[in-house]
């Protein structure tokens, strides 16, 4: 089955009568944790495409968090999974066992990483889990303690993750006392920090002081720092981009004290930005990258990469029985050649040109007060007025409602962004629509 257009088709109220069927089941049944924006029951994806259980399709731009890179069920995906369920296994543990598709991803990935040093893999089912992995391997490389992260950071929901995460603090409400020994530092955001006269890169040296003069000597000395974690692009925090010279002070700072890098690329990485890993546009080589999400086109997998000289672990260390399931590694490396092939090269030419349009739409509009992003990571800022800068999420709440009402599926980071992360595969005929149906969705919010 196959969702021929590629543009929206509302046929009923929403949510339709189907779909209230399954949100009075979902109540009842389901934990109220989950964060939905809009009742969205899905029932079929195809492409930029997804289908409602009452037959209403929506143009995507959501992809699941950034997950299905190459698309809704994108041919070659599929062929590779039922292959592996002909010819191959469900499932057998890499914890216990080998099988031919986890060394061959490792492989690739180990290489597609980039820098001087050779690195190792360890596969996990999601980005909080390539993160623990990172956390943990730093403390036992290292033997030291604490972590350095930045504010606004989103990590993920276990224990590790959440800790050295500092996104929302909902997020922590009720779930204290935390993992110790982590230190919060400023991010640069280069729409909120920067002052009068200030350039971006003045902004990132005054963050990256501020590690010296108050973490350093207020807070905890270098030699008891395990690593320093980053999201290369800040994705639940506003995505925001950090000026150049950011993530090199960073790896600077690494450097001198013996303290490890950690790049957060769970959502910013397998080309979303136009680039393999987003810490490739800045040109450092971090000791440790944590992926996900769109690894492997919607299968659940999770990566932690790093140098080979530090993933020297022993046996028992640290494992996962899903982790590296075999379908899921299959999955990935059809998604890589893609990726590879044209999809990296598609994300840098239509997140240019989203960008562009978007700013152009944004402009004209008082209540939108930046468009900010790196290739297909884009989001746009809902402010109360462009002089205070005072964020409104409620706002940015509505747009994303009007633009479903119209057959767009969006969803939100940061305090008031609406966010853009559509499958690598879109074309400019998709964003044209997205940018009218968001443009009405503007006009329709207005107080």
């Amino acid at each position: 089955m196959s969702i021929e257009r590629q543009t929206p088709l509302i046929k009923t109220e929403l949510p339709g009568p189907v779909a209230k069927t399954y949100l009075e089941r979902d109540e009842h049944y389901i934990s109220p944790s989950y964060t939905r924006s809009y009742p969205l029951v899905v029932k079929h994806g195809d492409g930029m495409m997804v289908e409602d259980v009452d037959g209403n399709i929506f143009l995507d731009f959501a992809a699941g968090i950034a997950v299905t890179s190459t698309g809704h069920r994108h041919p070659k995906v599929v062929e590779a999974i039922k292959k592996g369920l002909d010819e191959g296994i469900i499932h057998m543990s890499g914890t216990d066992f080998y099988y031919p598709s986890q060394a061959d991803l490792a492989e690739r990935l180990a290489k597609a990483a980039g820098g001087k040093r050779e690195k190792r893999v360890f596969f996990s089912n999601s980005g909080t889990e390539s993160i623990e992995c990172a956390l943990k391997l730093a403390r036992w490389h290292t033997k030291r303690t604490n972590f350095i992260s930045m504010r606004g950071a989103f990590h993920g929901r276990t224990f590790g993750a959440m800790s050295v995460g500092n996104s929302k603090a909902r997020h922590r409400s009720w779930f204290g006392p935390l993992v110790p020994g982590v230190h919060h530092v400023p991010f640069p955001n280069v729409y909120r920090d920067l002052a009068p006269g200030q350039k971006p890169e003045e902004l990132a040296e005054q963050c990256l002081r501020y590690i010296h003069d108050v973490t350093f000597k207020r807070e905890v000395e270098p030699d008891q720092v395990a690593a320093i974690i980053v999201e290369p692009v800040q994705g639940e925090g506003g995505y925001l981009v950090p000026p150049p010279n950011f993530l090199p002070g960073l790896h600077e700072i690494c450097a001198d004290n013996g303290i490890l890098l950690i790049v957060d690329e769970v959502q910013a990485g397998m080309g979303r930005t136009g680039k393999l890993f987003a810490h490739h546009h800045f040109n450092v080589e971090p000791d440790i990258i944590a992926t996900a999400k769109g690894i492997a086109s919607g299968m659940p997998l999770g990566a932690t990469i790093a140098a080979a000289d530090i993933m020297q672990w022993p046996s028992g260390t640290h494992a996962s029985t899903f982790g590296g399931n075999p379908l899921s590694c299959r999955a990935a490396l059809v998604t890589l050649d893609m990726l590879q092939s044209e999809l990296i090269a598609n994300s840098a030419r239509m997140g240019e040109y989203l960008l562009g349009k978007l700013k152009e739409r944004a402009s004209s509009h008082p209540k939108i007060g930046d468009v900010r992003g790196l290739g297909l990571m884009i989001a746009a800022e809902c402010v109360a007025d462009k002089t205070s800068k005072k964020p409104a999420g409620k706002l940015r709440d509505r747009i994303i409602d009007e633009a479903f009402k119209r057959g767009l599926a969006l969803i939100g980071c940061g305090e008031s962004c609406v966010r853009f992360c559509p499958a690598l595969s879109v074309r400019k005929e998709h964003i044209d629509t997205a940018v009218d149906i968001f443009g009405q969705a503007l006009d329709a919010s207005k107080e």
